[in-house]
């Protein structure tokens, strides 16, 4: 179970939102469609091109250093210490910053999208290429920079029309299916869709039942945000993720394990909060945030169990598993399952066509990812819940929503071979919100993320944009 972008996580998750956000980003940028560049003969500007420079604000300066720096890299330590304030160091260490910024060597500043005293956003060519990136910047109360996000901008067309949206998800896979809703009042209120409300292989976006099982336990008082997990062999999984690198004995919070979940998609980091939680109470998510069909999930499969069934002696056992009812399932979990060894990566490397998609995976139609969005929206307007929104917030795919327009982008998704998800809930700056859940499935192919992921995200782009214009 993974995400598109593969990252490099640590102990804590919080610090990769640049690296994830700069160089996984940015390469993935590159194997999207570009814009063709214009003739070298095409007739001059009469006037000189206007010069766009930072704004006078705290934010702004700090705009005008970081791109100096990302000029002459590797940016001092020194440098990195007098720029960036504590809790930030805390987290990414100048080597690290160093390494992500190198995929934004020499860039030069094309625009400013929003100009705020702490905060600036604005768009930047990457090391002087054709592609485009978008710095967001953030400064703390004495100037110093206390968030730094770097996304790649999409250079493929964004559909202007209901009908080019439909068109364009249909160029992704021979079954898809998507909804578009208003959830300003809390609910899920269809503005347009394709078979919203027929199951579909999910992928990775299972992990929001996951984060909403979370959430209510730590509304309960069963679990606080700042406990500590710790990383034990039984609970390895396979990547999207690198937890399961970390040595045994580690320990991680529980804050830092649902933002690695969330942004990095860390399928150890699951697992471990699937342990935590208890396998129940994720079940019991199903039905509170209103799935339709929960029984097709029960019983939830751990992602270090879905990767022995799909890799492990295949297909036998998995034959086994999607044949038997849900008492030998559960039976043939913890007799069988449970107690085979982790398949080695090189296994799931080769694991490069659809296994079953439709019958062994993680279910839920475009609806029931809606209502999952507008449950976890309920809990983080809670006391002391505020965390679920910051860890959905992390990693946006590169949507990268107009910030002029748009407050907040919620983000999860998922891709296994035949699979694609991407399922979003954003927010404008007027206070409406709206959920874009997109599902894209090929039982029989491989779908080719390199060509289809760029296409989804511009057509996602668009549905929020037309949702928004009402």
């Amino acid at each position: 179970m993974s995400e598109r972008c593969r990252t490099r996580p640590g102990r804590s998750a919080w610090p990769f939102v640049v690296a994830l956000m700069v160089t996984v980003a940015l390469a993935l940028s590159a194997c999207s469609p570009s814009t063709p560049k214009e003739s070298a003969t095409a007739t001059a500007p009469t006037r000189p091109a206007k010069v766009v420079v930072p704004p006078d604000t705290s934010a702004g300066a700090q705009l005008r250093w970081l791109l100096a720096a990302m000029a002459d890299l590797p940016v001092s330590d020194g440098q990195v210490r007098a720029h960036f304030d504590a809790a930030f160091l805390a987290q990414i260490n100048p080597a690290v910053l160093n390494q992500a910024l190198l995929a934004t060597t020499g860039a030069e500043l094309v625009s400013i999208q929003v100009s705020e005293l702490n905060t600036v956003v604005a768009i930047v060519s990457a090391g002087g290429a054709a592609a485009l990136a978008q710095i967001w910047l953030t400064v703390d109360r004495r100037g110093l920079i206390s968030e730094l996000r770097i996304n790649p901008v999409s250079t493929s067309p964004t559909p202007a029309t209901w009908a080019d949206v439909d068109t364009a998800l249909r160029l992704v896979a021979p079954q898809v299916r998507l909804l578009v809703a208003d959830v300003s009042d809390g609910s899920c209120r269809p503005v347009h869709s394709i078979d919203p409300g027929t199951a579909a292989p999910i992928g990775a976006a299972f992990k929001l039942y996951v984060l909403d099982a979370l959430g209510n336990a730590v509304a309960s008082g069963a679990v606080h945000w700042s406990q500590p997990l710790t990383v034990t062999a039984g609970l390895k999984s396979l990547p999207a993720g690198e937890l399961q690198t970390e040595p045994d004995g580690t320990q991680i919070s529980v804050l830092d394990t649902a933002a690695a979940m969330t942004s990095l998609s860390d399928n150890t980091a699951t697992d471990m909060l699937i342990n935590l939680v208890g396998r129940p109470a994720v079940e019991a998510a199903l039905t509170t945030t209103g799935m339709t069909s929960p029984a097709l999930d029960r019983p939830l499969l751990t992602t270090r169990e879905i990767f022995v069934l799909k890799l492990q002696q295949w297909p036998a056992l998995a034959t086994r598993y999607v044949t038997a009812d849900e008492p030998s399932r559960r039976a043939l979990l913890a007799s069988t399952v449970d107690r085979a060894p982790l398949p080695a990566v090189a296994a799931a490397g080769a694991w490069i066509t659809p296994r079953d998609i439709n019958s062994l995976e993680y279910f839920a139609s475009a609806t029931d990812l809606c209502r999952a969005y507008t449950s976890l929206a309920a809990l983080a307007r809670r006391p002391g819940l505020s965390p679920i929104g910051q860890v959905l917030s992390l990693n946006d795919d590169s949507l990268a929503l107009d910030p002029a327009q748009w407050k907040t982008t919620w983000f999860k998704g998922g891709s296994e071979p035949g699979v694609l998800t991407m399922a979003y809930l954003a927010t404008t700056r007027t206070g409406h919100s709206y959920v874009v859940t997109a599902l894209a499935e090929n039982p029989s192919q491989p779908i080719d993320e390199t060509i289809a992921a760029p296409v989804m995200l511009s057509a996602i782009k668009g549905a929020f944009m037309l949702a928004a214009r009402g």
